[in-house]
């Protein structure tokens, strides 16, 4: 792709939005952000991956129509920091390694043809498709990997999902619903709020089984066991064990 890079002598506009929703559905939007989310967060500790989604990327510096918006984008190898678009000649000439888009009834003919034919002009090494309701694409979900100028589909592994090298990660569909896995630990990325409802179930679990060594005291006392025995058993401080002694 030929980028223009050349420092132009008028002002060029490139609008951050075009004025229309987010997502057609709301499938599509929760898949949408649950991408966007989980990939953030797993590449949380690299400065140099940029995640992002439905925000334009300019390809060709002074032709505003030089744009493409994809669903879900990871672009290895910039600084990780907030923009409101991504302008490819700011950024080196790199673009993104990794694009996803998440298939509905009145995207689907650009994501099968225009799309795909736009992202190897750019050179984007994995293009992905997810059909969250199934009605639109066979299998709902779809990878491929370019080779030369052109793509060439991802071959799914035993289970069914599809590796992204671009990533190292694997996509699967469980009960019909795209995640994101760590292929060497199993663990699967979550969104935001996952890791929020994750992180308070955790809670309430310590909460209990404290609660569940502290009902515990008065039982191993009455058993003879000395406060510093108890204390040892159940991984409490003296102090804790000392309270609830019966008065």
């Amino acid at each position: 792709m030929n980028l223009i890079n050349q420092p132009l002598d008028f002002e060029i506009e490139y609008p951050d939005s075009d004025g229309l929703p987010m997502a057609e559905s709301d499938q599509t939007r929760d898949f949408l952000i649950y991408c966007v989310e989980a990939l953030d967060s797993y590449f949380r500790d690299r400065p140099d991956v940029y995640v992002s989604g439905n925000s334009f990327i300019y390809y060709r510096q002074g032709v505003p129509d030089a744009v493409i918006a994809p669903d879900v984008y990871v672009v290895l190898g910039v600084e990780k920091k907030k923009r409101r678009s991504f302008k490819v000649w700011e950024e080196g000439g790199i673009t993104p390694s990794f694009v996803m888009e998440i298939t509905s009834k009145t995207t689907q003919e650009k994501d099968e043809q225009e799309k795909p034919h736009k992202y190897a002009q750019l050179g984007v090494p994995e293009y992905f498709q997810y059909d969250p309701t199934g009605d639109y694409l066979r299998p709902p979900l779809k990878g491929s990997a370019l080779v030369g100028n052109q793509y060439c589909p991802i071959t799914p592994t035993a289970t069914g999902s599809l590796m992204s090298q671009v990533l190292g990660l694997e996509l699967r569909l469980i009960e019909g619903e795209l995640r994101f896995f760590v292929p060497e630990t199993g663990e699967k990325l979550l969104s935001f709020a996952e890791m929020e409802q994750s992180r308070q179930a955790a809670e309430r679990a310590r909460q209990a089984a404290e609660q569940a060594r502290i009902d515990a005291i008065p039982r191993l006392l009455e058993m003879g066991l000395s406060v510093e025995q108890v204390a040892i058993a159940l991984g409490l401080t003296v102090a804790q064990v000392i309270a609830q002694q019966p008065r």
